[in-house]
């Protein structure tokens, strides 16, 4: 099963959960640290990665680092660790947040560009885009060098990439399928 499946899957369960002990924020609180903290820290994103790391020194650093997460998180941890998949913690994480963002009606638009979004630029990004999703919509911009000028789109699972770098791409393709 691909990664990204069972990701969802593990995000959904516990989501499930969460909303039938009446916790679901709590612990949508809890995963916005664990990925901040997992993207943040290289050495835990090794550790979790590491193959050579018993389980039981993951699951004890991974409980000493978010010791104030709810009983549910601590659960979801324990359970990914007990079926070798806590490298995909963090996408866990991510999974949860948008399931939950898209239950209460919102999502999270991420607009990844070469340098940051102006105040106005911003508000007219939102604007569009709460016009296509008709939900309520807030962005998060990420800073990417690598797209050269441009922006890559992304809310759910619909992507829209108007970034140089892919403009470039898709000439260099073409070029070479010409020859």
């Amino acid at each position: 099963m691909n990664q990204n499946r069972a990701a969802v899957r593990y995000a959904k369960a516990t989501l499930d959960f969460a909303i039938e002990k009446k916790a679901a924020d709590a612990v949508e609180k809890d995963m916005r640290e664990i990925s901040a903290t997992i993207s943040e820290s290289d050495e835990l994103e090794k550790l979790l990665e590491s193959p050579v790391v018993k389980s039981e020194v993951k699951k004890n650093a991974l409980l000493a680092v978010f010791k104030d997460s709810s009983e549910i998180t601590k659960g979801l941890i324990e359970t990914l660790i007990s079926n070798k998949r806590v490298d995909m913690l963090r996408e866990v994480a991510l999974k949860y947040i948008i399931l939950h963002e898209k239950l209460k009606g919102e999502d999270v638009a991420y607009v990844t560009t070469a340098v940051p979004l102006t105040a106005d630029l911003e508000k007219k990004l939102l604007a569009k885009v709460n016009n296509i999703t008709g939900n309520k919509v807030t962005i998060e911009n990420r800073i990417d060098e690598s797209i050269i000028g441009g922006f890559v789109l992304r809310v759910g699972d619909l992507q829209y990439d108007a970034s140089i770098a892919n403009k470039l791409n898709i000439l260099k393709r073409e070029f070479t399928n010409s020859l």
